[in-house]
């Protein structure tokens, strides 16, 4: 999720949770920073838990 505008910039699948403190590169080749990690509940009768991952741009 793009923090300044709160919209969905991609789907990624982490092998375990981010580091709040981590960067990464983006699809498109941008820097990003992570800002907020926020972890849902699962669905039920499934093990896989939501996370989304707030990130900002890195300069």
């Amino acid at each position: 999720m793009n923090s300044t505008t709160g919209q969905p910039i991609q789907k990624m699948r982490f092998g375990r949770m981010p580091k709040p403190w981590a960067s990464f590169t983006l699809e498109n080749g941008e820097l990003v920073a992570i800002d907020r990690v926020d972890i849902g509940k699962p669905a039920p009768g499934k093990v896989v838990v939501p996370v989304s991952v707030w990130v900002t741009p890195k300069k």
